[in-house]
C-alpha cells in the first residue's frame, strides 16, 4: 500500500513533523522499535509535549498510525529519518541508531522514495555515513532516488514557533534531489531555505546551536566573573539587553543541558579534531559549561557558610530539575548534575520538580513541597516552571538562592 510519508522515529521531532504533515492532508505512518511508543499511540497517548492527546486524536481519525513492522517503508513515497544522535561513552558523536535506522531503510527501499535525514549530525553524515548504506543493495543516490538533508529545527515548548513556521533548510546529495525535498517539505512548511548541499546544510545546524552553547558559556563566564567583583549580573544583562542593535540576549543559568545544545558542538569538535584543525572557541565555551554545575554548588557552599552552617549534613531543597522550564526533559540536564555534586560534597539533597517526575539519578522527589521548604537549610531554584508561585517559594524558605535571576526581593540571594 502507497503512503505519501514514513516518519523513522516518532519522538520529540519525528511526531510533530507527522502532526504537520497529517494536518496538511499527506497520508503518514510512523515506523518506531519501541513498543512503548507503538502502544501509547494507538491508545491515544501522546509521549510529546509538542503534540497534544486531542491532535494525536485527530491525526488518528485521519489513519496515522505508529507501527515497528518495517515494510511499512517499501510503500513510501518519502522516508524521513528522525532518529536521535547524542554521545558515546568516550563523548564523541554516537551515530549508532542513524545507521540502525538507515540499514532497514536500505532494506526496503524503493526507486524513487525520496529518503531524508533530520537527525543532527556533522558535516559529511549524509554522504559519508547514510549513503553508503542505503546503497547497499544496488541503488544508487541521486539516480534511482532522491537523497537529502534538512536539520530539525524543534523546540520544545515553544509555542510560538513550530514546524510549519519555522523556516525549513533543506538540501540533496544532487540539485534534483535537493529540488524532490524543497517540493516536499513545502507541502506544510511556509518557508523552505535551499543550502548548497548536504554539508552545508549539516554545518549550518551545528552552526544554530554551537552560537547558543558559546553564548550561554559567555554569559555564565560573566555571572562568575561579576560575583567576583561584587558587580548585580542581572541589572548589567537588563542594561546590555536594551540595546537594539548588535546585542542578542542571553541569561546564565546552571549550564547547558538538554538533547542538542550540550551535545551539537560536541560533533562539530569531534570533527574538527579529525580534520586536523582546533575551534578554541568552543573548546573555551565547553570548559565554562562543564565548570558551572560545580560552580552553583561552590555558591551554595559559600552561602551556606555566611550563615554559618556547613555544606555536610544541610539539608538542601532543589527546585526545577529538567534541562528547560516547562518541559519534562532531564537529557544533559545541568541541574542534575548539580544534584550529584551536592551529594558527593555531603549535602543532604532531595528536590521538587512539577513537570519532570521522577529522576532516576537521584531516586523520588518529595511530595509535599511547602513541608520541604519550611524544612530545608536552604532551597535552590534551577529551574523557573511556570507552575511555580516563585515569590511564595521564597518567602517560605528558610534561605533562597535563585539561579535564573527571576525572583525579586532583597531576601532572595541571586546567581
Amino acid at each position: 500500500m502507497s503512503v505519501d510519508l514514513v516518519v523513522v522515529g516518532v519522538g520529540y521531532v519525528g511526531l510533530p513533523l507527522a502532526a504537520e504533515a497529517v494536518a496538511a492532508g499527506l497520508s503518514v505512518i510512523g515506523y518506531d522499535t519501541s513498543a512503548e511508543v507503538v502502544t501509547g499511540v494507538a491508545e491515544g497517548r501522546s509521549h510529546v509535549l509538542d503534540v497534544s492527546p486531542a491532535q494525536l486524536r485527530a491525526m488518528k481519525a485521519r489513519g496515522f498510525t505508529v507501527t515497528s513492522d518495517p515494510a511499512v517503508l517499501s510503500g513510501a513515497e518519502t522516508i524521513t529519518i528522525c532518529v536521535p544522535t547524542g554521545l558515546d561513552a568516550g563523548g564523541g558523536p554516537d551515530l549508532a541508531a542513524v545507521r540502525s535506522a538507515a540499514t532497514t531503510v536500505a532494506e526496503h527501499l524503493r526507486p524513487g522514495t525520496l529518503v531524508v535525514l533530520e537527525s543532527t549530525s556533522y558535516p559529511g553524515t549524509t554522504d559519508e555515513v547514510v549513503r553508503p548504506i542505503l546503497e547497499r543493495h544496488g541503488l544508487i543516490a541521486g539516480e534511482d532516488f532522491p537523497l537529502a538533508y534538512s536539520p530539525e529545527r524543534i523546540d520544545p515548548g515553544n509555542s510560538r514557533f513550530g514546524l510549519r513556521n519555522t523556516p525549513k533548510v533543506v538540501s540533496g546529495h544532487t540539485p534534483l534531489c535537493a529540488k524532490h525535498c524543497a517540493t516536499f517539505y513545502g507541502r506544510f512548511v511556509d518557508t523552505v531555505v535551499v543550502a548548497r548541499g548536504t554539508r552545508e546544510a549539516e554545518m549550518a545546524k551545528l552552526l544554530e546551536n554551537t552560537y547558543r552553547y558559546v553564548n550561554i558559556a559567555l554569559v555564565n563566564e560573566i555571572a562568575m566573573f561579576c560575583d567576583t567583583i561584587g558587580v548585580d549580573v542581572w541589572d548589567v544583562l537588563h542594561c546590555a539587553a536594551s540595546k537594539p542593535f548588535g546585542f542578542a540576549p542571553f541569561v546564565p543559568g546552571p549550564g547547558a543541558g538538554g538533547h542538542c545544545i550540550p551535545v551539537d558542538p560536541r560533533y562539530l569538535l569531534d570533527k574538527a579534531e579529525r580534520e586536523g584543525t582546533r575551534l578554541g572557541v568552543v573548546h573555551a565555551a565547553r570548559r565554562v559549561d562543564d565548570q558551572m554545575p560545580s560552580y552553583v554548588a561552590e555558591r551554595v557552599t559559600r552561602l551556606l557558610a555566611e550563615y554559618g552552617r556547613p555544606l555536610r549534613g544541610t539539608k538542601i531543597l532543589l527546585l526545577g530539575l529538567t534541562y528547560k522550564a516547562d518541559v519534562p526533559d532531564t537529557r544533559e540536564s545541568a541541574a542534575v548534575r548539580i544534584a550529584l555534586r551536592l551529594r558527593g560534597l555531603g549535602a543532604i539533597v532531595t528536590y521538587h520538580d512539577p513537570v519532570a517526575g521522577v529522576v532516576p539519578e537521584l531516586g523520588p522527589a518529595v511530595d509535599d513541597l511547602g513541608t520541604a521548604l519550611r524544612t530545608a537549610d536552604a532551597a535552590v531554584l534551577l529551574v523557573a516552571h511556570r507552575d511555580y508561585d516563585l515569590g511564595r517559594l521564597a518567602r517560605t524558605a528558610r534561605l533562597f538562592f535563585d539561579v535564573t535571576g527571576r525572583v525579586p526581593g532583597e531576601e532572595v540571594v541571586r546567581l
